[in-house]
């Protein structure tokens, strides 16, 4: 578990800190005007506020990667232990490919 959360939020921080500084080189922060008012009171607000959701992209992004890369093993898997599995259940008494 801990690794799978490094292997998430890691790559979506470095991507984070990248497009924060590609989109704000581009676009000027007190610029961004909503009903003429501007958005942010400050710079370092907008910034902030663009990082974490260009983080929440990425951490989206690396959550769904991580989710599709399951295998049909794990997706299948019955999550009941044999012995415990009903008198009905066609794997009740095991076998060598279930689990």
């Amino acid at each position: 578990m801990y690794f799978r959360c490094i292997t998430v939020f890691w790559p979506s921080f470095i991507i984070a800190g990248v497009a924060d500084v590609l989109f704000f080189t581009l676009f000027d922060p007190l610029q961004f005007i909503y009903e003429e008012e501007p958005v942010f009171a400050s710079r370092l607000a907008a910034y902030t506020v663009g990082f974490f959701l260009f983080w929440l992209m990425g951490i989206g992004s690396s959550a769904l990667t991580c989710y599709f890369q399951r295998g049909a093993d794990d997706i299948n898997r019955c999550p009941i232990l044999p012995s415990q599995r009903p008198d009905d259940c066609p794997n009740k008494g095991g076998c060598d490919d279930c689990k």
